[in-house]
């Protein structure tokens, strides 16, 4: 009873001193050094937090760890009470082996090494795999080009499958995330990938043309490799593969064609380019082609809930609202896809690039 008194005395005098003693909250972890073991009881030095105890059901918990440390021995410890009746800040030790894992985590990540991991599992947002026996997460956006799932469409079933075909593999990746508050440990393969491309990079700039090879196509865009450097893959969004909008890539690119595409932003190892800033705009001579209330010939080339598209010549395309019909039904009856009609410019908007139709009837 002296000696929990003498402790509870320490404790409480340290609690006093002006105001020194640092917030800890339940559920949080705090660094102690043990002072004594008891019976069934153990006594850790927390600096400026005081003094904590394991006892009851966790010194239970925790007795082969317990058994392990000598006096001074340091170890990290769950807080389960910031004070007790006796004065004490109350510990835990049954995550202590854990708190070794995400220190060693912690320090491979500060190392900024690559580490060699195992997949175990997949899902359609990416892979599944351990680091110094913690469960890790590779998502698809972090895999290198060689193994980012190439699937057109989008669809999550199929990028399932090209992902568990991973499944057994060994991948070089890096630590970008640790968190153990939240649980999170992200690796991420393209970060080793981009280090060697981010040096290739170097000798170009933005506004380069480039020959390339197009690797890949998707309903986002297509991905192009640099033909002197083919280790170079960068991305040809959809909105820069023309002018003109494009619904699917896939209509106006293939897998192996060759392309000049000019570089429009180099960061962090990526490269966007466009293949569109090659091709002269039609809409900068829009005013020499077409006139408002002209009329000329179309073709309707889609349907949206808002309108139709409508292919005019000199590359270039209208739109007419689906309130000329009364509804996207009366619409589709009106006029048929891939068929031409005789239409009125309403109005032109360059800048927009937009031109509202009216059907001649």
């Amino acid at each position: 009873m002296t000696e929990k008194k003498n402790h509870m005395t320490l404790s409480t005098l340290l609690k006093s001193e002006a105001g020194i003693l640092k917030i800890i909250k339940v559920g949080e972890f705090a660094e102690g050094a043990l002072i004594k073991k008891g019976k069934k009881v153990a006594y850790f030095d927390l600096g400026q937090l005081g003094t904590g105890v394991v006892y009851g059901i966790e010194y239970l918990n925790g007795s082969e760890i317990i058994k392990a440390l000598k006096v001074g021995d340091k170890i990290s410890a769950k807080v389960v009470d910031t004070e007790n009746e006796d004065g004490y800040v109350e510990l835990s030790l049954t995550e202590a082996g854990r708190q070794k894992l995400w220190a060693e985590i912690k320090d491979i990540r500060d190392k900024n090494e690559p580490i060699v991991v195992k997949i175990t599992g997949a899902n359609s947002g990416g892979l599944m795999t351990e680091v110094a026996g913690m469960k890790a997460f590779l998502p698809v956006s972090q895999l290198s080009n060689d193994h980012y799932p190439r699937v057109t469409d989008g669809n999550k079933d199929r990028i399932l499958e090209e992902l568990k075909k991973m499944v057994g593999m060994d991948l070089k990746v890096k630590i970008i995330n640790n968190n153990q508050n939240l649980n999170k440990l992200i690796v991420s393969e393209r970060e080793i990938a981009d280090q060697g491309v981010k040096e290739l990079l170097n000798k170009y700039k933005v506004g380069d043309v480039i020959d390339g090879i197009i690797s890949g196509v998707a309903d986002f865009g297509a991905f192009i490799k640099f033909a002197d450097q083919p280790a170079i893959e960068g991305l040809i969004h959809i909105s820069e593969i023309d002018h003109r909008l494009i619904e699917n890539p896939k209509e106006v690119l293939k897998i192996n064609d060759a392309v000049k595409a000019k570089i429009v932003e180099i960061k962090e190892g990526r490269v966007s380019l466009s293949l569109k800033a090659l091709k002269a705009n039609p809409w900068d001579t829009i005013s020499e082609k077409f006139k408002e209330s002209q009329e000329t010939m179309g073709t309707i080339s889609r349907f949206n809930p808002f309108g139709a598209f409508v292919a005019l010549e000199h590359d270039i395309q209208g739109l007419i609202h689906v309130s000329e019909f009364g509804g996207v039904e009366e619409m589709k009856k009106a006029i048929e896809l891939g068929k031409q009609y005789r239409f009125r410019i309403e109005s032109m908007k360059p800048a927009e690039k937009r031109i509202i139709l009216k059907l001649v009837k």
